[in-house]
């Protein structure tokens, strides 16, 4: 895995989910479809998720909120923060062309042109900008990947659910319970989700978009509840409406990818003033 770029292991953990959760009305892609690296796919996504499962224990998620949620790293307009993040594409990566803001552009265009309000544009804009956590030292496995709560029984429905086996609180009493630290429809403002680039631009957001994009933004990769509703014991109302909008949200992130990037010359004047409708000058991250 550490031979692996965080571009490649981006491409790599998409891929995956399109196995696991192909598109509804066609059919699974074959093994043949998806791209190959050095290493077998199957086998680097698996060591992905082994280290993930060991290491995202409920401290563990609680020191890297204390950690990063000081908004002390660096201050940026959004256009600097997008272009910060276009140094993680690897140039000797053989599969892609593609820098971070065609990534997030392809997202964005297909929400617009379906006809979404600008707030959901500007979300799908936005979703993976937390993927910055690689360039301030973060490795892989808490940034990206499927992401699930902490701090009580890990569901059976969570990708490679046998790595927990080796996670300390899954032997610890006060947090292998079906609600461990939390009580029953507690709602998931209440819960912590394991660590990664969903709950950092969740955060950093939280006082700029609307509710629903706030939603989209901490929850798109929750598959082991938006597609597998293995934690509605722990959500109240408010969130079961909340979803409706991250499951609207979720076909863009996994089949938007068009065979033309977008223009982004063409297309950042558009997005500079979207995001002066919603958002502050800089943004810290």
């Amino acid at each position: 895995m550490k031979e692996v770029t965080p571009h490649q292991m981006e491409e790599l953990w998409e891929e995956d989910l399109l196995q696991r959760y192909p598109e509804e009305g066609k059919p699974a892609k074959s093994k043949e479809e998806f791209r190959n690296y050095d290493d077998p796919k199957r086998e680097t996504v698996k060591e992905f998720y082994r280290v993930n499962h060991l290491h995202q224990t409920y401290d563990f998620v609680l020191a890297k909120e204390r950690e990063f949620l000081k908004f002390d790293r660096k201050e940026m307009t959004l256009w600097e923060a997008v272009e910060f993040l276009n140094t993680l594409v690897d140039d000797s990566d053989p599969d892609t062309d593609l820098d971070q803001t065609q990534h997030l552009l392809q997202t964005s265009e297909a929400i617009r042109a379906d006809g979404h309000p600008d707030w959901f544009v500007l979300t799908g804009f936005l979703h993976d900008l937390g993927k910055v956590l690689c360039l301030f030292g973060e490795p892989q496995w808490c940034v990206v990947g499927d992401t699930f709560p902490v701090g009580c029984k890990h569901s059976d429905k969570i990708v490679y659910p046998e790595f927990f086996d080796a996670n300390p609180d899954s032997k610890d009493g006060r947090y292998n319970t079906k609600y461990g630290v939390y009580e029953p429809n507690c709602g998931l403002d209440n819960v912590h989700l394991s660590w990664g680039h969903d709950e950092y631009i969740y955060q950093i957001m939280k006082n700029y978009l609307p509710e629903e994009g706030l939603a989209m933004l901490r929850y798109h990769s929750f598959y082991s509840q938006h597609r597998e509703n293995a934690y509605s014991h722990l959500m109240n109302k408010d969130d079961h409406k909340l979803f409706e909008w991250v499951n609207k949200f979720n076909p863009y992130d996994l089949y938007s990818k068009a065979a033309v990037p977008p223009n982004v010359k063409e297309l950042r004047p558009y997005y500079e003033d979207l995001a002066s409708k919603f958002l502050p000058d800089t943004l810290k991250f």
